[in-house]
């Protein structure tokens, strides 16, 4: 709640002042028009003629995209004069995005269909994943390469007043392969009567016979066939057909080839030994002061800067080269560390983990109470470094950017460089030459107070799973990973958070249609994705990164958490192939036809490998729409509940160490004792 307050007030201020310039409309707070005009260039101009006036919609979309020396074959080939225009008609830049090679493996289907009720057309909620996959299902998606039906779920845009601005929105109910190619069919779509939706005057031309060369329509028609022939495959044939497209996802190194390039350079720069670091405090702590926490140090990790300013400030970006990876600028970043020894560690030397913090936050989360507790507990020394692009000095940053979103890769930029910051903490804590040597983390007699026979072990909470994913699967050092209050993809995530609600504000006077911003929340994934578990987990678990381990990666989730959706923790738990502890709820708990659908259960034995398990506390279920769960109906948050469960940190505890799932809970759900605050 406190975190909350902090926004508002920065955000605030923001608007006040300079950030957000005279032009952007009403003050926070106030309605936005009912029928705003469209952001984006009606016609032409790079848009894609195939659904009539909007531009960039259908997303993602081929068509957007030019054939290139690539791994996919494509690099996305987005016209400035098609992008979302902000309050001022100052058009998103494309640049960023035009490097990608295909789109986001989350990616949010988008179309642009007045009048449609899916209640009507019966396709599938998030309530009832499994019927999306039935034979007659109106909204089809499938992999082009294996022929695969892909599950799914759709919702019409709930915070779009107005019915004519609402987006048609599909999203994944498990990640998008990598580099493969989805074809979407739209078929049979009712309105609030019943009665069929007719069928776009130039889709219907398209569907007809071949158009002339000369025709402005022709090379339209001819992509689409190709379209068609995979729908027809998947027995899908133009009976009743609507709409439909494809679109191709990124390569692993279309996303994650500057964050590999930086952290192998800078590995090899180190040739097995620790990075330079400082230590600029230690504070030893008496019994009555904190039980489970001995000692407290504190300094600075220096870390190769790959941003494009002296230091890395908010606001840099990446110093890309010609080939567009991340060259060194030739200082250094200072990443700031803080440190933790238990009591135990002068008895025992203790278990080494990186802890990553919350939204917008700080290294010294460590310092929370939970985190000492487990730290007290189960004998682990957690170091923690800042997200930076997403910590606290980023704040005032990250909210003048959703006034124009060209910056936004000013967030994504910095937050590649952290994942960097992050691996060259881990190293520290590990090697011979790094923290272990000196005398800050030894017992006055010599002896370390870590256990450099340890593999390292990540531990993050919210923001601190969100990011930690990405960092997991590139990490050359960290073996078992807890990601708490876990969650994947911003922009399924944004819209159903209360954390998002400031940011909101300034959105809805930059960017007031509600059907452009979903535009643009599809084009801020694929950013996003460079730096978040969304772009990384198809390598989180069985399938490593070049350069890192196979990991087990432990979900706890806190159903009805106000803050990190839980519907992202099981597309997260689906794509990277965990299990789920069984009954995962109560009864008459979970709003689903089939909780968990799609999920196999936990073995009741100790399981070696990586799982969800579901911690209630009470909380009401969220809403099924793409909207925050305000008011009183869904009670108290339980964002915090699992991390202050102390059968769930033994469960924690056991996986860091071991990478084992032991079943805490027995056989009943597992529950939380609520927090008080």
């Amino acid at each position: 709640m406190r975190l909350r307050m902090v926004l508002a007030v920065s955000v605030l201020a923001l608007t006040s002042v300079t950030a957000v310039p005279s032009w952007a409309g009403p003050a926070p707070g106030a309605a936005p028009p009912a029928t705003p005009a469209p952001t984006a260039a009606a016609s032409g101009g790079g848009c894609d003629p195939i659904a009539g006036a909007e531009c960039l919609l259908p997303f993602p979309n081929d068509w957007f995209t030019t054939g290139a020396r690539t791994r996919t074959g494509l690099r996305v080939a987005l016209a400035a004069e098609a992008m979302p225009r902000n309050a001022a008609d100052t058009p998103i830049d494309p640049a960023q995005w035009n490097a990608a090679d295909g789109f986001s493996p989350g990616s949010a289907l988008l179309a642009h269909v007045p009048g449609l009720d899916l209640v009507k057309t019966g396709a599938a909620p998030v309530t009832d994943i499994g019927w999306s996959l039935r034979r007659d299902a109106p909204v089809v998606i499938v992999d082009t390469r294996t022929g695969e039906r892909w599950p799914y779920w759709a919702e019409l845009d709930a915070g779009a007043a107005d019915p004519a601005r609402q987006a048609l929105i599909i999203r994944p109910a498990r990640n998008f392969r990598e580099g493969h190619r989805y074809a979407v069919a739209l078929r049979g779509l009712k309105d609030t009567e019943g009665e069929d939706l007719p069928v776009g005057e130039t889709f219907t031309r398209l569907l007809g016979d071949g158009l002339p060369s000369g025709d402005p329509l022709a090379g339209r028609q001819h992509s689409l066939r190709r379209t068609l022939d995979d729908l027809a495959r998947a027995g899908v044939d133009t009976a009743g057909l609507q709409l439909a497209w494809d679109f191709t996802v990124a390569s692993q190194q279309g996303i994650a080839a500057p964050v590999l390039a930086m952290r192998d350079q800078a590995l090899r720069t180190l040739k097995g030994r620790s990075p330079k670091f400082t230590v600029t405090s230690v504070t030893d702590l008496t019994p009555e002061q904190d039980s489970s926490v001995a000692r407290e140090v504190a300094g600075e990790i220096l870390v190769p800067n790959y941003l494009d300013r002296p230091g890395g400030p908010p606001g840099s970006n990446l110093n890309r080269g010609p080939d567009g990876l991340p060259r060194l600028l030739g200082d250094t970043v200072k990443a700031q560390y803080q440190c933790e020894i238990p009591r135990s560690a002068f008895t025992r030397p203790a278990h080494p983990a990186l802890y990553g913090h919350g939204l917008l936050g700080r290294a010294t989360e460590v310092r929370a109470g939970n985190v000492r507790a487990m730290a007290g507990e189960h004998g682990f020394m957690f170091c923690a470094t800042k997200w930076i692009g997403m910590a606290d000095e980023d704040v005032q940053h990250v909210a003048g950017v959703f006034g124009d979103l060209s910056r936004f890769g000013t967030v994504t930029d910095r937050l590649q460089q952290s994942l960097l910051n992050f691996v060259l903490l881990g190293r520290a804590m590990i090697t011979w030459d790094g923290f272990a040597g000196h005398t800050a983390f030894q017992d006055g007699r010599g002896r370390s107070l870590i256990d450099r026979r340890d593999a390292l072990a990540y531990d993050g909470n919210s923001q601190g799973a969100i990011a930690g994913g990405a960092l997991v699967a590139v990490s050359p050092d960290v073996r078992n990973a807890v990601l708490g209050v876990a969650g994947m993809n911003y922009g399924t995530l944004l819209n159903r958070s209360v954390d998002f609600l400031p940011f909101q504000q300034l959105m809805d006077r930059a960017y007031p249609d509600k059907l452009t911003q979903q535009v643009c929340f599809g084009l801020l994934q694929m950013l996003w994705d460079r730096a978040e578990t969304n772009g990384y987990a198809e390598h989180l678990t069985g399938d490593p990164l070049p350069g890192s381990p196979r990991h087990r990666v432990l979900l706890h989730a806190a159903f009805g958490d106000h803050q990190v959706s839980t519907v992202t923790a099981e597309v997260e738990a689906r794509t990277i192939g965990a299990r789920i502890h069984r009954p995962a709820v109560a009864d008459g708990r979970s709003p689903d036809l089939a909780p968990y659908w799609g999920i196999p259960s936990l073995p009741r034995r100790p399981y070696a490998g990586s799982a969800l398990v579901v911690w209630d506390s009470g909380t009401p279920a969220p809403p099924a729409a793409n909207v925050p769960p305000l008011g009183p109906q869904y009670g108290r948050d339980p964002h915090e509940d699992p991390r202050n469960d102390p059968e769930a940190r033994v469960q924690k505890a056991r996986f860091l160490q071991d990478g084992l799932v032991v079943d805490v809970c027995g056989d009943a759900p597992c529950t939380a004792d609520p927090v008080e605050r």
